[in-house]
């Protein structure tokens, strides 16, 4: 199958969506996120990101746009640590979509020019926050070696609290299979539309 700059998938107005489609589209681009930093739809109305793939199976589409809303706005977690989550995995996964929109969010929500450059090239950074430096090293460690060991477990139980680490495993787990998605339709970045035709 020929890859066009835009991925591998067709780009579907609202217009040509099913009903169950529709609804999705709907939920998704009436939500929280439509007032995001970055644009939810193109031009002619199509999904951007990884929600135009949502549409293929719009009941899995919809547990998983809901799970993201969640984890987005309904988490412990503070602003800049859950982006600075969100940013690990996009560099882990070379994921320009996410880096691209979450470069935005983390722009907006106060991580500085320095602070994104660090995560974008996933060169060591220090926080002066207890929390966000404990959310970068759990979410490097998770990405990269896909576990904690026992001291640094307990070192972020004691930092994070149980619960806020439980929801900053399910956003690492997330935001994985976003990327991977991504990936595999060759969605690119909207300020890069040739960057995903071929796997990285």
């Amino acid at each position: 199958m020929s890859t066009s700059p835009r991925g591998r998938l067709d780009r579907r107005p609202p217009s040509s969506l099913d009903p169950q489609a529709r609804a999705l589209y709907d939920r998704l681009t009436e939500g929280p996120r439509a007032g995001g930093p970055f644009p939810l739809v193109d031009a002619g109305g199509a999904l951007e990101g990884p929600f135009n793939a949502m549409l293929l199976s719009p009941a899995v589409g919809t547990a998983l746009q809901e799970l993201g809303a969640t984890l987005r706005y309904g988490t412990r977690l503070p602003d800049r640590a859950r982006e600075i989550a969100i940013l690990v995995v996009a560099a882990h996964w070379d994921s320009a979509f996410e880096q691209h929109a979450h470069e935005a969010v983390g722009r907006r929500i106060g991580l500085t020019g320095d602070e994104l450059r660090a995560l974008r090239r996933r060169d060591p950074l220090d926080l002066a926050d207890p929390v966000e430096a404990e959310v970068l090293a759990v979410t490097r460690a998770l990405t990269e070696h896909g576990d904690l060991d026992d001291d640094a477990y307990a070192r972020a139980v004691t930092v994070l609290g149980e619960p806020a680490l439980f929801e900053l495993t399910t956003l690492v787990g997330y935001y994985a299979t976003l990327a991977l998605q991504l990936r595999l339709f060759r969605v690119a970045a909207p300020d890069d539309p040739g960057g995903a035709a071929s796997a990285r």
